[in-house]
């Protein structure tokens, strides 16, 4: 087995690190929110200034990553939001916090990271063989949702637990250190250009490839519906969980706890992706994985047993990573490399841009019609894309292009 190499590794620290932070930050800012409002639309609207960003600058932070040096660029990113939350712990410190304070950072938070995730994940096969990214991608996502989501949530707990100001710096700090372990990424990541183009032509180019693939196509059509449906539930699950007067009563620590059964599974899924796709199939790892993700969705609406919740979690985290270790590989196989920032970054926007639309949704289906009634419906509206596995796995064999 070929080794991945030290850059490959000195990457996946700095993706740990930076995952850590983003996972303290998102689950830390409902927390702490939870104690300004408890309206579910306010809640709910935190997710949706978080992800707007892909919805609006997700083309040009891929025509982006395509033209500068994608280390560089994701160097001034972390830059930036640690710089963002540096102001944010300062703000609460001083008492002038608000709800609208915070909407405002987690819009800036997520504008910089459309050109950090882009450029992360575009590097990749500039560092490791084609060959090898199935295992490449999987030990990263391994790294990025431990950190993420594992160690994160319940980090984040203990954090807003100790003060909003300890919840916020945290985060900024780690995101210092995962800049520093990208400077020790030595090289240049700058691809070369064959003529110049506008920012505009780029982005066009980049749109008609993936429009024009109809593997691609689907690709984003199916991770878009989940992130809509993902977002939905997530975005107005502490409402159910967390508090005296909540479906579940749990604390803000046992909340971050019940978040780390998904990320279990998604450690366990991002190691057995590549088993899971040569043992079942393509077809058979998607189908298996987008079922449990859309157990993990809709159970809440079934039972308010954290056990019973916690265990169609860990499920659903495996499902969710088996399906993306196998779908990001599968995206960067078909994409050459001048184009597979712009191709990342238009499967961003059709995939994540739903996410704040998915936000928006939930928050109007609990206020509606209840929380459980969002669970379920959203849980539905992920088995719906199992049809569409059989575009996704049409071509047995990938041509690297």
């Amino acid at each position: 087995m070929v080794a991945l190499g030290g850059a490959y590794w000195r990457l996946w620290i700095s993706s740990a690190l930076s995952n850590l932070a983003d996972g303290v930050f998102k689950v830390g800012l409902p927390l702490v929110a939870v104690g300004l409002t408890r309206s579910p639309a306010l809640i709910a609207g935190l997710t949706l200034a978080l992800t707007l960003p892909w919805l609006l600058f997700a083309l040009p932070a891929g025509a982006l990553a395509d033209r500068l040096d994608r280390r560089r660029a994701m160097i001034g990113a972390n830059l930036a939001r640690a710089v963002l939350l540096a102001a944010l712990a300062l703000t609460v410190s001083l008492g002038v916090g608000s709800i609208w304070v915070l909407y405002v950072i987690a819009f800036a938070v997520g504008a910089t990271e459309t050109i950090y995730d882009t450029c992360a994940q575009s590097i990749v096969p500039q560092l490791v063989g084609r060959e090898q990214l199935p295992r490449a991608n999987g030990r990263l996502f391994a790294a990025e949702l431990t950190a993420n989501e594992f160690a994160g949530p319940p980090l984040a707990g203990f954090l807003v637990a100790a003060g909003a100001f300890t919840a916020f710096i945290t985060p900024a700090g780690l995101w210092v250190a995962a800049l520093g372990a990208l400077l020790l990424v030595r090289g240049s990541f700058r691809l070369p250009r064959e003529r110049p183009a506008t920012l505009r032509a780029d982005i066009a180019e980049g749109v008609r490839f993936v429009v024009r693939d109809p593997v691609l196509r689907m690709i984003a059509v199916m991770v878009g519906v989940f992130n809509f449906a993902d977002k939905a539930v997530f975005a107005v699950l502490v409402l159910y969980a967390v508090g005296p007067g909540s479906a579940m009563g749990l604390s803000e620590q046992a909340f971050g706890f019940l978040l780390t059964a998904i990320a279990a599974g998604g450690l366990v899924g991002s190691l057995a992706a590549g088993w899971a796709e040569r043992v079942l199939g393509r077809r058979w790892a998607l189908g298996l994985g987008f079922t449990a993700s859309a157990l993990m969705l809709g159970f809440p609406a079934l039972t308010t047993n954290p056990f019973l919740i916690g265990a169609a979690f860990l499920l659903g985290g495996i499902g969710t990573m088996v399906v993306n270790v196998v779908l990001v590989s599968l995206r960067q196989q078909l994409a050459p490399d001048r184009l597979l920032g712009r191709v990342n970054s238009v499967h961003r926007l059709f995939a994540w841009g739903t996410m704040p639309l998915g936000a928006v949704a939930g928050g109007l289906l609990a206020q509606w019609f209840g929380l459980p009634a969002t669970f379920a419906v959203m849980g539905l509206l992920t088995l719906v894309l199992l049809p569409g596995l059989r575009v996704v796995t049409a071509r047995a064999q990938v041509v690297v292009k």
